[in-house]
């Protein structure tokens, strides 16, 4: 039940989703080798990180439907950029400044 609840967390917030994973289970040292590609991740693209965690198998990786889970979370990941660059075009090019 508290993994469902996590994944739920981790699809509207996933930063948080990936501090608590972080915190509470081992997962995440678990699915990467150094801290410094989870911390890239947790900066840049957080959707990916949190489902690469969850779709990571310790003997085979990512494999079959984790990968399309995955890519999702790319794909969120480059539509949360994408939104937040048009947003900021629009706010600066509004006359009036505010």
């Amino acid at each position: 039940m508290c993994g469902c609840l996590v994944v739920l967390l981790g699809t509207a917030f996933p930063r948080i989703a990936v501090v608590l994973t972080w915190i509470f289970t081992d997962r995440l040292g678990r699915a990467f080798d150094d801290w410094w590609l989870p911390l890239l991740g947790f900066v840049f693209l957080p959707y990916t990180t949190f489902f690469w965690v969850v779709a990571y198998a310790p003997l085979a990786g990512v494999t079959g439907l984790g990968w399309f889970v995955v890519t999702a979370g790319f794909l969120m990941d480059l539509g949360a950029l994408s939104g937040a660059s048009g947003y900021g075009r629009r706010r600066v090019a509004r006359p009036g400044g505010c």
